[in-house]
């Protein structure tokens, strides 16, 4: 994704596409706080919190961007709303897929609201950090940020000292990362985010919560699980006889009960499963193109129903699918499952399109740490915290509607009004931007991999 560095002057377009978010706030002060602090996102500021913005972008200073993260009465969930009904109405074709994952961010100290020693996916060890959850929108052209929240460590929720230090709100308790995931799942469904589908890793896939709470929700899913995982083939249960009446007591001792489909029927792990498979179920998939050539590895997939607590019978019937390398020399560590519900429509290769499509979030953390600060706040507070969250992914969205839009009406205006040298005979442009929707809107799909 390009970034349009800005200088001492605000990008040109900016203003007009924060326009409507400043309804968030009542003071102006506050709405020019937010354009400084988005320009400044969109610098080549290297360290982008509120005190080395304020030094460097011209027109504020670093108390004013540091009241409107921590002082000015706003809710980053109120932004967030309003930034997807924009983007719903200007970078939404519909029928998309929304993403869960979350994101470690390094940290020293203990001051930082949420910090502590804590597994990150993203660094891939556990370390000091923070960890917010995140939900992302993809379809067929587009895709941008929809929410987040901040996991919130249990030593963090149990100590009362350090909540009121850090203002966290009392109706924040412990919640497990697929607990937020589906509070935000929900805020995403309120704010009608038009996806059809939800895609999780495996760190979400393992978590029955996330995945009962979908099934609840009646929402389509793919969901990565570790091999460890186990389910039921359906097959087998298909042709379960069922309960039968319990053996006839012989008068001495407790009265047997009779078998249940859990005891009939023992759950089996995903990675079993799908070894059982004969090597005719296999078959090679190309799902995209990488930087060394298409991605292509093989395939199968077997109906299951899912296992509960305990190996308790779940009437959750799904598919699942399994994935492993082309070779002999592939290592168990590479094979990867997913198992996905209510999708059985749907052709082995779509499948597999869906259970890959978590590379575009992955991208969206690239961009969002590496050049937009997402990474960088320090301040110490909840809201502060969750604020700056909001104005990356504000950021973000601008930049994503930006690239959709026609160049040549993007780019600033010539110079004291003298005439491009397009001729008279090209057509005007058909759009501009910020989007108004007074035009006709033609999406492209150009940057989609």
């Amino acid at each position: 994704m390009a970034i349009p560095k800005s200088g001492p002057e605000p990008l040109f377009d900016l203003a007009s596409f924060l326009e409507p978010f400043g309804r968030i706030v009542r003071r102006s002060e506050s709405r020019a706080a937010m354009e400084r602090y988005t320009t400044g996102l969109l610098s080549g500021v290297e360290r982008k919190n509120a005190s080395e913005l304020g030094r460097s972008i011209p027109g504020t200073n670093g108390q004013k961007l540091q009241e409107f993260l921590t002082r000015t009465a706003w809710a980053p969930w109120s932004m967030d709303k309003l930034r997807i009904e924009y983007m719903r109405t200007y970078a939404a074709a519909g029928d998309g897929v929304l993403i869960i994952d979350d994101t470690g961010m390094p940290k020293k100290g203990t001051s930082s609201v949420g910090v502590a020693r804590q597994y990150s996916g993203t660094l891939g060890r556990v370390d000091n950090c923070q960890v917010v959850v995140t939900t992302h929108y993809v379809d067929r052209v587009f895709d941008w940020p929809v929410t987040a929240r901040l996991y919130l460590p249990k030593s963090w929720t149990e100590d009362s000292a350090r909540r009121k230090r850090a203002q966290v709100p009392e109706s924040i308790s412990f919640q497990t990362k697929g607990e937020i995931a589906l509070e935000l799942v929900d805020r995403a469904r309120t704010a009608q985010v038009p996806f059809r589908v939800i895609v999780v890793d495996a760190g979400y896939g393992d978590q029955p919560v996330l995945l009962d709470g979908l099934v609840e929700r009646q929402i389509p899913h793919v969901a990565a699980v570790s091999g460890a995982i186990r389910f039921r083939l359906a097959v087998e249960v298909d042709r379960d006889p069922g309960d039968g009446p319990p053996p006839p007591h012989a008068g001495r001792g407790r009265p047997k009960k009779a078998s249940t489909l859990k005891t009939r029927i023992a759950p089996r792990e995903a990675a079993t499963l799908m070894d059982e498979l004969p090597a005719e179920a296999w078959h090679r998939v190309a799902w995209r193109n990488g930087t060394k050539g298409p991605l292509v590895k093989e395939f199968a997939l077997v109906e299951v129903f899912r296992s509960g607590l305990r190996g308790e019978h779940l009437p959750v019937r799904g598919w699942l699918l399994g994935e492993r390398p082309i070779g002999k020399a592939e290592r168990p560590e590479q094979r990867k499952y997913y198992f996905t519900w209510k999708l059985s429509e749907l052709a082995v290769e779509d499948l597999v399109d869906l259970a890959h499509i978590r590379w575009v979030i992955e991208r969206f953390y690239q961009v969002a740490k590496g050049e937009l600060g997402l990474d960088h706040y320090e301040g110490r507070l909840w809201s502060g915290f969750h604020r700056h969250v909001a104005l990356v992914m504000l950021a973000h969205s601008y930049l994503t509607l930006r690239q959709s839009y026609d160049p040549e009406v993007t780019d600033r205006p010539p110079p004291n009004g003298t005439r491009t040298d397009l001729g008279q005979d090209n057509p005007p442009a058909t759009r501009g931007f910020p989007p108004t929707g007074q035009k006709k809107r033609r999406r492209s799909a150009q940057g989609r991999t």
